[in-house]
C-alpha cells in the first residue's frame, strides 16, 4: 500500500475515533456536558491522538530503518565476483537499487507483469534494453548478480512494506479502540490530551537538537576515515590544494581558508557600512511612509536566490571589474598579475557584500529600535543633537546587538557556494607563486564550500582520502562558522545587560 493511502487511512480512523470517543463521552454523562470532567473535545481529542500518533510515529520510524535493513540483507548476499573491477559493494548496491527501481516503473505502467519482475528469465537477461523497451532507463548493462540482487531487494521491500501496513493499522484501530473504552465520564480526558502535547512539543524541540548531532557524527566519522589515509598535519599545515584521483594528492586547507576568510572580508567591507547606514537612516531619519516602502525594498535582496547573484557576477559585476582594471593599464600601463578572466576575489566578494546588506540592515534596524526611547529623551534633553545621540547613545547602546548581526553575515558569507563558484572560479590560492600573488584581489580564488562540492561529484571511489577530503572540509566550515555563532552569541548577552 503507498505511504499516502496509508496515512490518509490512519487519519480518517483518528477522525472516527475522535466523533465515537466524544459521542461515548456525552452518552455516560446522560447526555450533559456539565458531568463530565472534561470537555467532550478533549475526549474526542485523546481519540484522535491515540489512534493517530502511535501509528504514525511506528510509521516515520520503519520508513527510516526499512532501507538500511534491506541494504545490508541484500548486500550481505552479493558474491565476491559481483564486485567489478574498479567498483565497490556500494556502487553495485547503488545499481541494484536502480534495477530495482526500474522494475518497479515497469511494473506500475503496466508494461511488465509482477511475475516477469520476480523472475526474468534468460532472454531477459540484457535487463538494460528490456526496461528501455518499456521507458525505463540505466545507465549501464546489468549483470546477474545484479539483477538477482535487485529482484531480492523487491521481494524484502514488499515484503517489510506489507509488515509495516498491518502493524500501522493495527496499532491505529488498537489506539481507537483503547480511547473509545477509556471514554466514561470519569476519565481525565484533558490532563490525559495536555501532557501528550507536552511530550509531542518536547519531541518537537529536540529536532533541531538532534538533526546537529547528526550532522556533527556523520561529518566526524568520515572525517576520521579521511585522517587514517591522509597525514592530518599535512592536511592543516601545507599550503598546496592539488587533488588527484590517481594518487600523490596534495590536500592542504590553507588555501582554501585563505580563499573563504578572504572573499568574505571583502563582503563584509561592502555589506556592514551600507547596511549599518541603512539602518541608522531607517530607524532614526526616516519617516513612517518611507520606511515601510524602503525597509522591504532592501530586504528583498535576501530573497533573491544565490545563483541569481551567481549570474549577476558572471555577467555584469566581473566584465565591468575586467573592463576598469584593462582600462587603467593601457593608460597608465601598470597593473600587476591581472589577466583577462573576469573572475576574481573582488568580484565574488562585492556581488556577496549586496547579498549580505539585507543581513546587517535588518538585524541592525532591528536591534537600534530596541534602545529605549528614554535614552534618546534624554540625551535630546540634556542638549546634545539628533546625529550626536545617535552616535554617543544609540550605536553604543545598540553596539553589542550590531556586531552579534555582523558575525552572523560573516557565517553567512563563509558558507556561500554559488557565487564563488560563477564570480571567483575554482582555482586554489597558490601560496608558493609569486610574492603577494595570494594578496591580488584581483585574481580568481575558491573557497572551501565550492571544494567541497567538486570532490563529491562524479563517479569517484568515495573511500578515497581525495572524496573524503571533503568531510575534513564540512567538518573544518562547521567549527569555524559554530564558533563565529557562539562568539556573537556571547557578545550579545555579555553587554546586553548593561542597558536593560
Amino acid at each position: 500500500m503507498p505511504v499516502l493511502y496509508l496515512v490518509l487511512i490512519v487519519l480518517a480512523l483518528g477522525v472516527v475515533g475522535f466523533f465515537l470517543a466524544r459521542g461515548r463521552s456525552l452518552a455516560s454523562a446522560g447526555g450533559d456536558a456539565r458531568n463530565l470532567h472534561s470537555l467532550p473535545f478533549y475526549y474526542g481529542s485523546n481519540a484522535f491522538i491515540l489512534a493517530t500518533v502511535p501509528a504514525l510515529l511506528l510509521m516515520i520510524l520503519w520508513l527510516i530503518l526499512q532501507p538500511i535493513l534491506i541494504n545490508g540483507a541484500v548486500s550481505n548476499t552479493l558474491p565476491d565476483d559481483a564486485i567489478r573491477d574498479g567498483s565497490t559493494r556500494s556502487l553495485v548496491m547503488s545499481d541494484v537499487r536502480r534495477v530495482a527501481d526500474g522494475l518497479d516503473v515497469a511494473v506500475e505502467r503496466g508494461a511488465m507483469t509482477e511475475a516477469e519482475a520476480r523472475d526474468i528469465r534468460s532472454e531477459f537477461t540484457n535487463v538494460r534494453d528490456r526496461l528501455a523497451e518499456v521507458g525505463v532507463a540505466l545507465g549501464s548493462n546489468v549483470d546477474r548478480p545484479t539483477l538477482n540482487a535487485a529482484q531480492r531487494y523487491r521481494a524484502l521491500s514488499s515484503r517489510y512494506d506489507t509488515v509495516m501496513t498491518v502493524l500501522v493499522l493495527a496499532l491505529a484501530l488498537g489506539g481507537a479502540a483503547l480511547s473509545y473504552a477509556q471514554s466514561q465520564k470519569d476519565f481525565r480526558a484533558r490532563n490525559t490530551v495536555e501532557a501528550t502535547v507536552r511530550i509531542l512539543l518536547i519531541l518537537a524541540s529536540t529536532i533541531a537538537i538532534l538533526t546537529t548531532i547528526g550532522i556533527v557524527l556523520s561529518l566526524l566519522f568520515e572525517t576520521m576515515n579521511f585522517f587514517r589515509d591522509y597525514p592530518w598535519q599535512d592536511f592543516f599545515l601545507s599550503g598546496s590544494w592539488a587533488p588527484n584521483f590517481r594518487g600523490n594528492s596534495d590536500l592542504g586547507v590553507l588555501p582554501l581558508l585563505w580563499g573563504t576568510l578572504y572573499i568574505s572580508l571583502i563582503a563584509l567591507l561592502v555589506a556592514v557600512p551600507v547596511g549599518l547606514f541603512a539602518a541608522v537612516y531607517l530607524s532614526e531619519y526616516a519617516g513612517p511612509r518611507l520606511r515601510s516602502v524602503a525597509k522591504p525594498a532592501i530586504e528583498i535582496l535576501a530573497g533573491i536566490p544565490t545563483i541569481v547573484y551567481g549570474l549577476f557576477a558572471l555577467v555584469t559585476v566581473g566584465p565591468l571589474i575586467r573592463d576598469a582594471i584593462l582600462t587603467v593599464q593601457d593608460a597608465t600601463g601598470w597593473w600587476p598579475n591581472f589577466g583577462p578572466s573576469s573572475s576574481s576575489v573582488m568580484t565574488a566578494g562585492l556581488v556577496m557584500g549586496i547579498m549580505l546588506i539585507p543581513f546587517v540592515s535588518s538585524l541592525s534596524d532591528d536591534i537600534i529600535n530596541a534602545v529605549p526611547q528614554a535614552m534618546r529623551d534624554g540625551s535630546l534633553g540634556l542638549g546634545a543633537t539628533h546625529s550626536e545621540t545617535i552616535r554617543q547613545v544609540i550605536i553604543p547602546a545598540a553596539l553589542p546587538g550590531i556586531v552579534g548581526a555582523v558575525l552572523l553575515a560573516a557565517s553567512r558569507a563563509i558558507g556561500e557556494t554559488m557565487i564563488v563558484v560563477l564570480g571567483a572560479g575554482a582555482a586554489a590560492a597558490q601560496f608558493g607563486a609569486e610574492p603577494g600573488e595570494f594578496l591580488n584581489p584581483f585574481e580568481a580564488m575558491t573557497t572551501v564550500t565550492v571544494k567541497i562540492v567538486s570532490q563529491l561529484t562524479g563517479d569517484t571511489d568515495f573511500n578515497s582520502p581525495e572524496t573524503l577530503v571533503a568531510f575534513a572540509l564540512g567538518l573544518t566550515l562547521f567549527v569555524m562558522t559554530l564558533g563565529l555563532n557562539v562568539f556573537a552569541l556571547y557578545i550579545v548577552r555579555r553587554y546586553r545587560e548593561q542597558y536593560e
